[in-house]
């Protein structure tokens, strides 16, 4: 780990129940509007959020991880232009529902990353990687969509420092260094300007576990 502090389970499991809460405030009527600056609705933007939790706990499910695909379930959009999930939440449950599917996405991931062995490697298309790395994408991807539902609602959403750190020296080895780390992290995943720094129009991360 290169003496960095490891991401770990908790960290996950943390930002999990932080944005459910946050998620909370999300007023009724405005779950079918869009997210922010995204093209798909409150709604859809949660699903796709429990849809990447679930899809990295997958992932690590196998005896033997695939190295060079996703495992084999089926992806579709209920709408064009709609995330392609294999997740999608009862709308009768309301929003409770949602948020429910949100939590229990989380845990699967928590519970694979707390018992796959380290050494395990599993496919992602930013490079293959061990339970940490999982982690800490279901860390990013839960914070920023988070921010994006936010955002676009004049909700206050601002992560841990520790955590945004802990998953910027994981998986973004370029993030600048002298900016605090969650706005690093909103810039790193194109959704912020920095002094002197324009937000990327393309961005990636770097799964695959440091040599």
């Amino acid at each position: 780990m290169n003496g960095r502090p490891p991401v770990t389970a908790d960290d996950l499991d943390h930002a999990v129940q932080l944005a459910v809460a946050a998620l909370r405030q999300v007023p009724g009527t405005a779950w079918d509007g869009n997210a922010g600056t995204l093209e798909w609705t409150c709604w859809e933007t949660v699903e796709h959020l429990a849809d990447d939790l679930f899809a990295y706990a997958v992932q690590l499910g196998p005896r033997t991880p695939p190295q060079d695909r996703e495992v084999a379930f089926s992806y579709g959009s209920r709408r064009p232009g709609g995330p392609a999930n294999s997740v999608h939440a009862d709308r009768a449950a309301g929003p409770d529902g949602l948020l429910e599917v949100l939590e229990a996405g989380g845990a699967l991931l928590v519970a694979m990353v707390r018992t796959t062995s380290p050494g395990v490697r599993s496919h992602h298309v930013f490079g293959a990687s061990d339970p940490e790395g999982f982690a800490a994408m279901g860390i990013v991807e839960t914070l920023v969509h988070t921010h994006d539902i936010a955002a676009g609602l004049g909700l206050t959403w601002e992560p841990p420092a520790g955590i945004c750190s802990r998953v910027l020296a994981r998986l973004f080895p370029d993030a600048p260094a002298d900016t605090a780390p969650w706005p690093a992290l909103l810039w790193c995943t194109g959704r912020t300007d920095l002094p002197g720094r324009p937000r990327p129009a393309i961005w990636r991360w770097y799964g695959a576990p440091p040599a």
